[in-house]
């Protein structure tokens, strides 16, 4: 997969940790972190519209507490 076939998050800043997401057909996303671009993970529009939707309503605040 080519670097034109990824598009950085515009909510990444230009450092490290950025979100890179491809798209190469309606059923399947990609996302890797630009620390770690050989870590590919793959998932689908339905789950990770599920998962972003749990995050922006706290359902996984509890993660991240110490």
């Amino acid at each position: 997969m080519s670097a034109r076939d990824w598009r950085k998050s515009s909510y990444s800043s230009e450092g490290n940790a950025c979100l890179y997401v491809s798209a190469p057909d309606g059923a399947t996303i990609r996302l890797r972190e630009s620390d770690e671009p050989n870590t590919i993970l793959t998932t689908n529009p339905t789950a990770l519209s599920a998962l972003i939707r749990s995050a922006k309503a706290g359902r996984l605040d509890h993660i991240t507490e110490g």
